[in-house]
């Protein structure tokens, strides 16, 4: 007889041991140690009940028979073990919830002051709760009516929903919270000025839950084997049966839930153990070894005195500031003239003295012990310079310098990082494209309802922009909002869990939403910061290669997915077996957030952004119908964005279809003609970028859509292969406009750069509305015909570069200027004052190209074509605000006229006309 109990029970029972064995030290240490006992002990002790009860249950329930198959177990015990199960399923969520809100009610202790810290702790706490309360509820009302879920036999028409469906479909609220609880307190632990063992010993306290989180991916493995095992169908994936062996296939999956429960209060206690730990072992804490130099306290000062003193002695708080000069030249010197002794035996020194106090004790110290403490805590870690810009403003980083300071050499590394987050959404989007394909073939979506699932996609755009993204972004900066949207990415995938196993339209929604809304954040963030990361004459060739890079995504990743992910998802079960995708993008995704967190992402604060302008304030000021041009060129950019994500996602949702009707007897697939269109978008973005080496932004952008038009005209008028060919020429003629708009838009908007920015991201919401006219369209009059809903939207997005090309304000005002950045290019030869303050002659530059590409210099076949000429005073006035002085209208003019005549070469070329 196969018999699970034994396992069950023994594994249940040794970590409910341990876990109550942790809880009664927690409160030794509470009661006789610290001699305080807080709010989080009490709500640990709560937590402990209901374990308690949530263990026992299961322990019955396998004296019952939980763990035998369903005809080895007897008749006579299955009423008793009906009603276990019902005990152990509606406990579980309770028991968590309770430790959870145990361990970020200890947070919320931690800091007094950390607004961002303490803001990330209510939202947590507000999911575990909310979580909890939802998912207890639909566990206590698995059944209608509520008596079935607990009777034995099921009662008639009695309907219950799956408990392992149940458990998968709330797996990715615990591991959402799990990686909340983890790194959420990593900030501050990390850059914590202590000795060196300390700091080690702090971080690895509160990493702890890095166990809780892998017994969580374990469980829900053992859930998925039991659910896939008993090969549930689409008809009945939500409903027990009566015979349906759940006993047998549950048992393990019950027993991992115990033990994710105990292992999460044993992690919660830890904590608070340590002061009981140093009263019995203080050598295991604290840094004794006085012959040991320790160089990274040596370079950090461990901590500061207070000034004042209570009767328990001073306490001695480390602080994350940086030391004065003059303090760390004291200290330099102090540690030169101590020889071997470590700036951590100096520190216990003092607390032999004084009565120091190391942080984790004063994170788990009494309130009256800690009041004077706190006084000198309240900006434990906010003391950064005010004036950078920082995800969370309490950590001491070394701030990179300005990206509008940053030369093309030095913009490398933050641009090919940054370049990172282009790749991977370009790769969650062919995931994403298959995935769903793949969810509509199996649950038999009908066409509307599948262009409904791409619409809320970039409905997620329409929303994240101007909520999240534009905020974070305007208050935090590039670094938080790629945080932001990383997190909310991976959020999304992780719901991708639950709307598998449920098979649910709605669900499937919601995390098509979430994953749209994430990417949304972080493309408002992405894009400026490559745009501006760098000299600006580079912008549109720097966000082409980045947009590249994220177009090679989007072609690796459908053929992954075809080949190898979801080759063979055909039914539910495969489907499920899919989301461990899922979960490693959703751990990458917190990975690189936790990366960019520490990484220095160089930002560009308004201020920077304003001077920059400045310093074209004429070109942009420049009224055009009485508005001024910079922002007639973001509005047309906005629109002209609008019509364009609009076209091509019509294009890509239709391509299909237009490959099979344009020629139904070709011998290579639609799907593999689709993986051309995408190669051919990649190579067209690099070819873009390459292009702006020579053509002006604007000319190449005038390019895009006529090429645009042209051949989506032709894709109606054409048939077979030429047809086909002509709709992968529109997927090479529109590569590069989205990028080339995106940059050219934002040129000059100075201190409302990241609104602008906002804005483009959020037209990219055009994509939500037109593939459903197409579709009507095309039920109407057929395919060739749909394609004029093509035409029309590039035929309105073209009115922008007609705007930028035939408008002369324009054309000043987007034409890029060499060297366009904050801090100038350090020359060998350069114009002095003479004596007498005026100008020294200087000779005229030979070549003036906005991008340095060779062939986009002025050229002469005379040897030394640009003599000497004594340039007037005037000329180097900088105009960067009304009341200063601006350049001569006759120089202007005459300027102009020396770059006459140049030809239609000389107008093509991307060096500036004023």
């Amino acid at each position: 007889m196969a018999d699970r109990r034994p396992e069950v029970l023994v594994v249940s029972v040794i970590f409910f041991a341990l876990a109550t064995v942790f809880v009664a030290l927690r409160f030794v240490s509470r009661i006789f140690v610290v001699r305080r006992v807080g709010l989080h002990d009490y709500l640990m002790l709560l937590a402990w009940l209901i374990d308690f009860g949530f263990s026992f249950s299961l322990f019955y329930a396998t004296s019952q028979g939980l763990g035998l198959h369903d005809y080895d177990i007897p008749t006579d015990n299955r009423p008793r073990l009906s009603r276990a199960d019902y005990a152990f399923t509606v406990l579980y969520n309770p028991a968590l919830m309770a430790v959870k809100t145990s361990i970020l009610v200890f947070y919320l202790t931690l800091t007094k002051g950390e607004k961002v810290f303490r803001w990330a702790n209510y939202v947590t706490l507000f999911a575990v709760n909310a979580a909890g309360l939802a998912l207890t509820l639909v566990n206590v009302f698995q059944c209608n009516p509520v008596e079935a879920a607990y009777s034995y036999p099921l009662p008639p028409n009695a309907r219950c929903i799956d408990i392992l469906t149940l458990y998968l479909s709330s797996s990715p609220v615990n591991i959402i919270t799990d990686l909340a609880i983890l790194f959420i307190p990593n900030p501050i632990l990390t850059q914590m000025r202590l000795p060196r063992k300390q700091k080690i010993i702090l971080v690895i306290t509160f990493s702890f839950g890095f166990f809780v989180a892998v017994v969580d991916v374990i469980r829900i493995a053992y859930i998925q084997d039991a659910a896939t095992s008993r090969q549930i169908a689409v008809k009945d994936i939500h409903y027990l049966s009566a015979s349906d062996d759940f006993s047998w296939y549950a048992s393990l999956s019950f027993m991992w839930s115990v033990v994710e429960v105990n292992v999460s209060v044993m992690c919660a206690c830890v904590p608070s153990l340590k002061p009981l730990v140093a009263r019995l072992i203080p050598k295991l804490i604290r840094d004794t070894d006085e012959n040991t130099p320790n160089t990274a306290d040596l370079n950090h000062p461990p901590s500061i005195e207070p000034p004042a003193a209570s009767s328990q002695g001073a306490i001695a708080v480390p602080v994350n500031v940086p030391p004065s000069p003059s303090q760390s030249g004291s200290t330099r010197n102090k540690a030169s003239r101590s020889g071997s002794r470590s700036s951590g035996s100096v520190a216990d020194t003092r607390g032999m003295q004084s009565g120091t106090m190391d942080m984790l004790e004063f994170l788990t110290s009494p309130e009256s012990v800690r009041h004077d403490a706190e006084a000198n805590t309240a900006t434990l870690t906010s003391t950064s310079s005010p004036h950078s810009i920082t995800f969370f403003d309490f950590v001491n980083m070394n701030n990179p310098p300005s990206m509008l300071k940053l030369t093309n050499k030095e913009s490398i590394a933050p641009n090919a990082l940054t370049t990172i987050l282009f790749f991977m959404w370009g790769f969650a989007y062919g995931l994403l494209d298959i995935l769903n394909s793949q969810f509509q073939q199996i649950v038999r979506l009908d066409s509307w309802r599948s262009l409904g699932l791409h619409a809320v996609y970039f409905g997620g755009y329409l929303v994240g922009p101007p909520l999240v993204g534009r905020t974070v972004l305007k208050r935090w900066g590039f670094k938080s909002t790629f945080i932001t949207g990383l997190c909310i990415y991976a959020c999304g995938t992780l719901i991708f869990w639950p709307s598998a196993v449920l098979t649910s339209y709605s669900a499937f929604t919601i995390s098509n939403f979430i994953v749209g809304f994430g990417l949304a954040v972080l493309e408002t963030a992405a894009n400026p910061f490559i745009a501006l990361c760098g000299p600006q004459e580079n912008s549109e060739i720097r966000l082409n290669i980045s947009q590249g890079v994220q177009a090679i995504g989007s072609v690796l990743s459908p053929l992954l997915a075809k080949r190898v992910l979801f080759k063979k998802v055909t039914d539910v079960g495969s489907l499920v077996d899919v989301q461990w995708t899922y979960l490693g993008i959703a751990l990458f995704d917190v990975l690189l957030a936790v990366a960019f967190y520490y990484l220095p992402i160089p930002e560009a604060s308004d201020e920077d952004l304003e001077e920059l302008a400045d310093r074209r304030r004429e070109d942009n000021m420049t009224k055009v119908l009485g508005v001024p041009v910079v922002w007639l060129t973001l509005g047309l950019g906005v629109s002209s964005q609008f019509f364009y994500v609009a076209g091509q996602e019509v294009l890509s949702q239709s391509f299909d279809v237009f490959v099979d009707a344009a020629n139904p007897n070709s011998g290579i697939g639609a799907f593999e003609y689709l993986t051309i269109a995408h190669t051919v978008f990649a190579v067209g973005r690099f070819l873009t970028a390459f292009l702006q080496w020579f053509l002006k932004p604007r000319w190449v952008l005038m390019l895009s859509y006529i090429g645009m038009i042209v051949f989506a005209v032709l894709c109606m008028k054409t048939t077979g292969s030429t047809a086909v060919t002509m709709s992968l020429m529109v997927y090479l003629f529109e590569s590069g406009a989205f990028s080339t708009i995106f940059a050219l838009s934002l040129r000059g908007t100075a201190r409302h750069t990241k609104t602008a920015a906002s804005l483009l991201a959020t037209a990219i919401s055009g994509g939500v509305f037109f593939p459903f006219a197409q579709y009507a369209a095309q039920l109407a009059r057929g395919v060739p015909y749909s394609y004029s809903v093509l035409v029309a939207l590039f035929c309105a997005g073209a009115i922008f570069p007609l705007y930028l090309n035939f408008v002369p304000a324009a054309k000043k005002q987007v034409d890029p200027v060499p060297n366009e950045y904050l801090r100038r290019h350090h020359r060998r030869h350069r114009s002095r004052m003479t004596p007498n303050n005026t100008l020294a002659p200087v000779p005229r530059e030979k070549d003036n190209p906005s991008v340095g590409g060779v062939l986009s210099r002025r050229r002469s076949v005379l040897r030394d074509p640009l003599p000497t000429m004594n340039l007037p005073e005037t000329t180097y006035s900088p105009v960067s605000s009304p009341g200063r002085k601006s350049l001569p209208k006759k120089q202007s003019s005459s300027s102009s006229s020396s770059r006459s005549g140049g030809g239609l070469m000389h107008d093509l070329a991307p060096w500036p006309e004023s």
